[in-house]
């Protein structure tokens, strides 16, 4: 196996912590139009205090940017869109939105992060009730900074049911191996 560099430097899964729900603010990366689907699709990464840098951290660690979520334009939601575009005006003295995506990398905002329930389809923890943050609110940076914002309780799925486990054997059975079998020797 190739040596790793820097490997005694990176952090192993766990060693840091966890973002809590709450109000931060943060930088946007990155906007990406996604026309067909009508939204914007946004990442964006905790700007100050404890957990500054924190989905860059991740990604370093990880290679994994956890920091996204997507903002609809579509007729239904554009109140939402609105109040998102409000929110970086607001905390961005000078900016004015032009609609050009791109101009939204680099700029400040508020956001209240709320931890929701959910199920992964795949992987390791296909079927089991998991946990994760998603974006609750799009706020000007103001409203974090003095606190006046409620952090959101859990968001609990309405229904789980937790996938049934095979029994499993009650005496080990054998298993037969030879010698030619093992990848090792």
């Amino acid at each position: 196996m190739k040596k790793i560099e820097n490997f005694e430097e990176i952090k192993a899964s766990g060693e840091f912590d966890s973002l809590k729900p709450g109000g931060y603010v943060c930088t946007l990366m990155e906007a990406k139009d996604e026309s067909d689907k009508e939204y914007l699709k946004v990442s964006f990464d905790v700007a100050e205090g404890e957990f500054a840098d924190y989905y860059r951290n991740l990604y370093k660690a990880m290679n994994f940017w956890g920091g996204v979520f997507i903002r609809s334009y579509k007729e239904k939601a554009l109140s939402m869109f609105k109040g998102f575009i409000k929110a970086v005006e607001e905390s961005n003295p000078g900016y004015v939105w032009n609609w050009d995506e791109s101009t939204l990398k680099g700029k400040k905002v508020g956001l209240i992060l709320q931890e929701e329930e959910y199920v992964p389809t795949g992987g390791t923890h296909a079927g089991e009730l998991r946990t994760r943050l998603i974006v609750q609110k799009v706020v000007n940076v103001e409203t974090i900074k003095s606190g006046k914002f409620k952090v959101p309780e859990l968001k609990k799925l309405d229904k789980y049911t937790a996938p049934t486990v095979q029994a499993q054997p009650a005496t080990p059975q054998p298993v037969n191996i030879s010698n030619d079998d093992l990848p090792f020797n």
